[in-house]
């Protein structure tokens, strides 16, 4: 299945039934009174999240979703059945937007699974509503009420606790395909992942994490170049940021490749350094120790923790899923006190 994280639909939730015009036929009641009954309600359509899905891939197929109309009220009183709501399943993460005016209208995730995206039409009276001491026989009924329609926007933000960036065939794929169970294609030149992937690392006793692998950042993805800035707004729920750096090719190339993408992480998102972050020095099975040391040493002094590893090997990699792990309870924690704060 194809990653989409953005579409466009629209939705429309059903027209409530019409009300009825009935009289009641009673063996020697030539005039019986009005028994028209009410229309249905029309259904509804909702957001569910789905944690099975992590792509809007199906969306691409069909763009209009329309929710059964409520039935016309009967006679002997009896009202009409009313539609059944039309459930839509989206991954967690999707955000709703306005498509005409770019309001958001709702921010799909575990805290808020569900959604109420068009109303359905309230269903009319029948006639049997309107008797009245001097208008005992009418012979009018209520129409219902159109269901909401809308032009929506969908936007996907994956959940995950780290987000795990670099510069193409810095070996994001390799590691993520290491510590979790999933399998992103990998190959030795860049751009051989197209699309994020997310992976579960797990470390025993109830202590796991989501990690996502986001498509490698070139200069100026933040303005569309490269992978561009599709995938960018993957890292905004992320807890903790790894940096993902080539050191087999020497320091200084190592550190200006960390600042090309810091810099278009920035661009994108100013509050970025914010995240906790750290910078995994990868691929010391083919580098040499001193342009290690020298790219530890340079990174530490600006206030970063650097962690040496090797993706292919794992050397390192205990200690590295050990911080990222730590790190992530702590946001995880500080997210909640904040939460309870702000009651």
């Amino acid at each position: 299945m194809n990653f989409v994280d953005e579409v466009e639909i629209f939705v429309k939730a059903g027209d409530g039934g019409n009300g009825a015009v009935s009289f009641r036929r009673e063996k020697y009641v030539p005039r019986g009174g009005p028994d028209g009954g009410d229309g249905g309600r029309g259904g509804n359509i909702i957001f569910r999240i789905d944690p099975g899905l992590n792509t809007l891939q199906p969306f691409r197929h069909k763009r209009r979703f329309v929710a059964e109309n409520g039935k016309a009220g009967r006679g002997k009183n009896q009202h009409g059945r009313s539609g059944k709501d039309l459930v839509i399943r989206v991954p967690p993460g999707t955000i709703v937007k306005d498509k005409e005016t770019g309001l958001l209208l709702s921010d799909l995730t575990y805290e808020n699974p569900e959604w109420i995206a068009a109303r359905g039409g309230r269903g009319g009276k029948g006639n049997a509503r309107f008797a009245t001491p001097t208008n005992q026989a009418p012979r009018f009924f209520q129409e219902g009420k159109k269901g909401q329609e809308r032009q929506l926007k969908l936007e996907l933000k994956l959940l995950a606790d780290v987000g795990l960036v670099g510069a193409p065939n810095a070996g994001k794929s390799t590691l993520l395909s290491r510590v979790t169970s999933a399998r992103p294609k990998i190959a030795d030149y860049p751009f051989t992942t197209l699309v994020p992937q997310l992976g579960v690392v797990e470390l025993g006793e109830e202590r796991s994490f989501v990690m996502a692998d986001i498509p490698g950042l070139i200069k100026g993805a933040h303005q569309g170049a490269g992978m561009g800035i599709d995938f960018l707004r993957h890292i905004d729920r992320t807890a903790v940021v790894l940096h993902l750096v080539d050191i087999s090719e020497g320091h200084e190339r190592a550190i200006a490749t960390y600042d090309t993408v810091k810099n278009e992480l920035l661009s994108y998102q100013k509050d970025i350094v914010e995240k906790e972050q750290i910078v995994a020095l990868n691929k010391i099975d083919v580098a040499r120790e001193k342009e290690i040391v020298k790219a530890k040493e340079t990174l530490e002094k600006r206030g970063i923790r650097v962690i040496p590893i090797s993706a292919y090997t794992g050397q390192g990699l205990g200690r590295l899923l050990d911080e990222l792990y730590h790190l992530v309870i702590r946001v995880r924690k500080e997210k909640e006190f904040d939460e309870r704060e702000s009651f």
